[in-house]
């Protein structure tokens, strides 16, 4: 494939996944009104589960069937990228099949954990098995999905998993609002209820993804049957050896991307527990749904941004540790940290700052909602850092240290977090998630320096220039609100914490991007690829 299509196609899977996600974010506002904390709380015990199981199942499979589909193609052996695809897929039938089983099973079991042995706080047990039930279909359906993508995707054809993402989630999105709103505002239904066929959307969202790859299929399956008889060579990889190689691929892959879903699986089996021994059974599953359910999405908005920045980085950290290019490897890892941490912090002090605006504004007025999106938003930056951390070491050869990395910093997280949510209720929750991450970061920039040989100098002093610049932001955005609350304030309605919210936020962005430019931190970061942000130079 020329280097022209591939970088059509990365930038048409890169366009699918941000609609994708953005449809995913969209449908929480309409979610909030509909059913408010404890309806969330419910949702993310079905849904925390759902993807716990899912990433079992599919073991990291999708992303590793890509490489290995690559590798196989660029030695023209298509045989064996054809045999890998067809294993692959018999894996996934299997597993999700299994998965589904044992989550539908379980479900009364997983139910009396996440209450703590409760029979009922504000959901019942029962309410939760039903939701969970409903969820657990989906894993007979997106396993598949997955593998099929891994497999276009091995092809350098990315149309396929971008369509059927946005399809997916939008087919998903429809069903879940118009479910949700038909059952509570039209029939007078329960909330669990309601809930339930929510996390069903999963389930027809799924197949309206698998029948989006499956047209695509027999759109290309001609061209792979020519490509399958032009193999340059005779496949001689027995079954046990492919599957040995694709695990060994696979592994790393399942394990870092299991971080946010395993932390928030932590608190799905804990939190309760520790709301009942500080003696806030009443609220524990209103804070539970406002911490993993609405302050979560906000807070992922700018990690997803600089994140998806950041690792563009990654392949050019590979390419320069595999062909032994320290000044370039150095280059691209400090250019890495530098980017992620430009474009999370101004973003994470905007969420702090205006976090009564800023949650009055997607879900109505709430000191407790605000008061813990303001204690969560700088967990941002760690989410963030050890997302691109764990990258650049697989990059430089070091996946058993990412997965080091993550497993050390679960292990604070459940050490900690009953103690601390008994001490700091909902906030200590939030407290134990960022010494967690904290210590991942630490311990994967320990690692990054020892077997890259990093410095960290120039890094750690544009990084003072970012939190100088964020201290006149904070500032900026200071006096504006108190400027403007003679005349409006986030209390007044949900249009007043919009304007409040708006203008707030272009105040402190074109305060942080004018110092940036003026100083040419921009231009020195970002200018390779927004060439207006380099300052130019004035002559004479």
């Amino acid at each position: 494939m020329s280097s022209s299509n591939l970088l059509k196609g990365t930038f048409i899977l890169t366009l699918g996944t941000y609609i994708s996600r953005f449809l995913g974010m969209i449908y929480v506002f309409p979610f909030a009104i509909l059913v408010g904390e404890t309806g969330a709380a419910l949702y993310g015990y079905g849904y925390n589960q759902y993807a716990i199981f899912l990433s079992i199942s599919t073991v990291g499979v999708p992303m590793a069937v890509s490489k290995f589909v690559s590798k196989y193609n660029a030695l023209g052996d298509y045989q064996t990228s054809r045999k890998m695809f067809k294993n692959g897929l018999l894996l996934m039938i299997g597993m999700g099949v299994l998965s589904f089983l044992i989550m539908y099973t379980l479900a009364p079991f997983l139910a009396q954990v996440q209450l703590a042995g409760e029979e009922k706080l504000t959901n019942s047990v029962e309410d939760i098995v039903n939701v969970m039930r409903m969820v657990s279909f989906a894993l007979l359906i997106v396993p598949i999905m997955s593998v099929i993508r891994g497999f276009f995707q091995g092809n350098q054809s990315m149309e396929p998993t971008a369509v059927s993402q946005v399809i997916e989630q939008l087919v998903r999105v429809v069903f879940l609002i118009g479910a949700v709103y038909l059952i509570r505002e039209v029939a007078g239904g329960e909330i669990s209820t309601a809930v339930g066929y929510a996390t069903f959307g999963a389930f027809i969202g799924a197949i309206a993804g698998l029948a989006v790859l499956g047209w695509y299929w027999y759109k290309k399956k001609n061209d792979f049957d020519l490509q399958l008889e032009s193999s340059k060579v005779e496949s001689t990889v027995t079954t046990k050896q492919m599957m040995k190689e694709l695990f060994t691929y696979a592994g790393p892959f399942v394990l870092v991307g299991l971080a946010i879903p395993l932390y928030q699986y932590v608190d799905g089996l804990t939190f309760n527990r520790g709301m009942i021994l500080a003696d806030k059974k009443d609220i524990a599953e209103k804070v539970l749904g406002i911490i993993t359910f609405y302050v979560n999405k906000l807070v992922m908005i700018p990690v997803s941004l600089a994140t998806a920045f950041g690792l563009t980085l990654v392949p050019a950290i590979t390419k320069a540790f595999t062909d032994r290019n320290r000044k370039s490897l150095h280059t691209q890892i400090d250019q890495s940290f530098q980017v992620v941490f430009f474009l999370t912090l101004p973003a994470v002090v905007g969420l702090a700052i205006l976090s009564d605006e800023i949650y009055a504004m997607f879900y109505g007025a709430s000191e407790l909602g605000a008061n813990l999106l303001a204690w969560y938003a700088p967990v941002a930056v760690l989410f963030a850092f050890f997302t691109v951390t764990a990258a650049i070491l697989q990059g430089i050869q070091k996946q058993k240290l990412a997965v080091i990395s993550l497993f050390f910093g679960l292990i604070l997280k459940i050490s900690l977090n009953i103690p601390f949510i008994t001490w700091f209720e909902g906030v200590g929750s939030i407290l134990a998630t960022g010494v967690g991450y904290l210590g991942s970061v630490v311990y994967s920039l320990a690692m990054i320096k020892r077997h890259a040989n990093f410095s960290y100098r120039l890094f750690f002093k544009r990084s003072v220039l970012m939190l100088i610049f964020s201290m006149f932001m904070i500032l900026g955005i200071s006096i504006l609100l108190l400027g403007l609350s003679p005349f409006m304030t986030y209390e007044d309605g949900r249009f007043e914490a919009i304007v409040l919210t708006i203008t707030g936020v272009a105040v402190g962005a074109g305060i942080y991007l004018y110092l940036s430019y003026r100083s040419n931190l921009a231009g020195k970061l970002l200018g390779t690829r927004f060439s207006f942000l380099k300052k130019q130079k004035v002559r004479g």
